[in-house]
């Protein structure tokens, strides 16, 4: 797959400094100008230091070229995991203000509003206010947001994707097309890879809007590089050399690129090698084994994981690219806001050498024809904790988890010559609460008060396009819990628990202390117990409820943990 020439780059790594920007034509005054268009692209389980602008060693020069020619975040929160982030984002609300606070669950309906798995109808999404806008909308990829409404129920035009939280890249039949009348592309047969799918599908919900001269709305949700871990050999082959130097090796030279990118402020450090928490399937934290200590055919079998994984981010990289050549071949690029950011972290689910199979919770270790297998057709795989430990670096914890490392995001805003001071890092703290107003903010829409006679909550978040514009936003304390996993961040102060510590509160200094290295609890008790009791005014608001009282009431026997402590 070949990189389009307007992303050409000179090296790979961090290479935001020197990609070639992805460049717009000159601007109309913006009273003579339609409405622009809105692309939004989620990548699945990507950690925060997972692309080449952020301090990774996987090869992203498109997404490093838009960082170049627009603005990178470091402060852009997510909700933690798959469902709620997506929730959070569609809707412009807290997930469990909208039902989604755990997952998308069947046979819930006697749980608490919050956790049922189901959206309730007191939201709307991106989609059906843009609809009302005279927007064309149209979602390809993952929808995850349950089987109660589709996208098509939701708002979307056209969708092309698949509807739970994981499906295999290779399998055609995994994936629909609704309207079910609507048309449907061929592949023929060992041609199909979601990854490039998705993207054409995308092309084509772009090209319907065009037909149908309006401007356009496109949710690009991909799977990559979420599990199973698959990818066309040759592609993890290349990867091979790369991570056989280990995880610790790779960890420590991320570290250098975040700091000389000033991604890690000087006087900050990186945690030592992480911990594998104790969960549902792990008794006790443990901390990540040296690379060097283990035995040479793990070596092998984990660099294969964590070289799909690489070759997955590195596809996708390569259909963003072909995406965006299409908007600049189609003459609709220079009015187009593009805003890309990830879920959640990195995925440490389940083993801490990753698993084989559905089930997850099984590792073994692959050898000889197996191993060369893996990533392949019919086979099903993920990397486990020490992987995601460096795909989160330089933060602590992962997916699941309200400490940085679950919660942050990598993210970045192109929209243009709309863009000041490009290629700029800008540290003020946003959510994924936002995006609903800042794509109503572009397209000069408004929130209604009612929709088909429902009275509806107004979205939580603010536009972030004056960052855009070179300006600040409003300050204001931000929140998240997941699976009692939850936090209060106000200014530079963020108050977090997790269930894997008996959920005792923890306070860090973000300014000076954004890896959280040192817990302050002790030293400012008063801070605590305010935070504390914003927290839980928060949490009142929007139906949270104590996790371990959840699912002892209403879960059973799964929280085994809780019980234990």
């Amino acid at each position: 797959m070949n990189i389009h020439p307007f992303f050409s780059l000179t090296c790979c790594g961090l290479a935001a400094a020197t990609a070639t920007p992805v460049t717009a034509r000159p601007q109309k005054p913006r009273s003579q100008e339609p409405r622009p268009n809105i692309v939004v692209i989620l990548a699945d389980d990507l950690g925060y230091s997972d692309l080449g602008c952020y301090g990774s060693e996987i090869r992203t020069p498109v997404l490093d070229a838009l960082a170049s020619d627009g603005v990178r975040f470091t402060q852009m929160y997510n909700s933690g995991r798959s469902c709620p982030s997506r929730a959070c984002l569609l809707t412009g609300l807290y997930p469990h203000r909208v039902g989604i606070g755990e997952m998308v669950r069947d046979h819930r309906e006697a749980w608490p509003e919050g956790y049922r798995g189901y959206r309730t109808d007191n939201n709307l999404t991106i989609a059906q206010v843009l609809s009302r806008e005279g927007y064309y909308t149209a979602l390809s990829g993952k929808w995850h947001l349950g089987k109660h409404a589709t996208p098509v129920d939701c708002g979307f035009d056209d969708f092309y994707g698949f509807m739970n939280g994981a499906a295999p890249y290779w399998n055609e039949a995994r994936y629909v097309r609704l309207p079910e009348s609507a048309p449907r592309r061929e592949y023929p047969e060992g041609t199909f890879y979601a990854t490039n799918a998705i993207t054409d599908y995308a092309i084509d919900f772009v090209r319907r809007a065009q037909e149908q001269h309006k401007p356009f709305f496109l949710h690009l949700t991909y799977n990559a590089p979420h599990f199973p871990l698959q990818a066309p050999k040759e592609r993890i082959d290349a990867y091979m050399e790369t991570y056989l130097q280990g995880w610790d090796r790779i960890r420590a030279d991320r570290e250098q690129r975040l700091r000389a990118a000033g991604l890690l402020p000087d006087g900050q450090r990186m945690g030592a090698r992480g911990e594998v928490p104790a969960s549902a399937f792990i008794d006790e934290t443990r901390p990540i084994e040296a690379w060097d200590d283990l035995p040479e055919e793990t070596r092998r079998d984990l660099a294969r994981r964590m070289a799909t994984y690489a070759a997955m981010v590195e596809i996708m990289d390569e259909n963003i690219g072909r995406f965006i050549e299409a908007l600049r071949t189609d003459g609709v690029l220079d009015n187009t806001l593009i805003l890309f950011l990830s879920d959640n972290g990195a995925c440490a689910e389940w083993h801490e050498f990753g698993f084989d199979g559905r089930s997850g919770v099984d590792y073994r270790t692959h050898t000889g024809d197996a191993l060369e297998r893996m990533g392949q057709r019919g086979t099903y795989h993920h990397y486990g904790t020490g992987w995601a430990n460096v795909c989160c670096a330089p933060f602590r914890l992962y997916k699941h988890f309200a400490h940085e490392g679950g919660i942050s995001t990598p993210s970045i805003l192109w929209w243009g010559d709309r863009v000041r001071n490009k290629g700029r890092i800008d540290h003020q703290m946003c959510h994924f609460t936002d995006i609903m107003t800042t794509c109503l903010d572009a397209a000069g829409a408004r929130f209604p008060e009612s929709y088909e006679g429902r009275q509806l909550v107004r979205p939580e978040g603010i536009s972030i396009l004056p960052i855009a514009a070179g300006r600040k936003i409003p300050s204001r304390p931000i929140f998240a819990e997941h699976e009692g996993n939850r936090m209060v961040h106000i200014g530079r102060w963020k108050l977090v628990a997790s269930y894997y510590n008996g959920q005792e509160w923890e306070l860090y200094d973000i300014d000076r202390d954004r890896t959280e290295q040192h817990d302050l609890a002790a030293k400012y008790p008063r801070k605590v117990a305010r935070m504390e009791r914003l927290y839980f005014d928060w949490a009142e608001a929007n139906g949270v409820l104590p996790f371990p009282q959840l699912m002892n009431e209403y879960g059973g026997t799964r929280m085994r943990i809780y019980k234990e402590r």
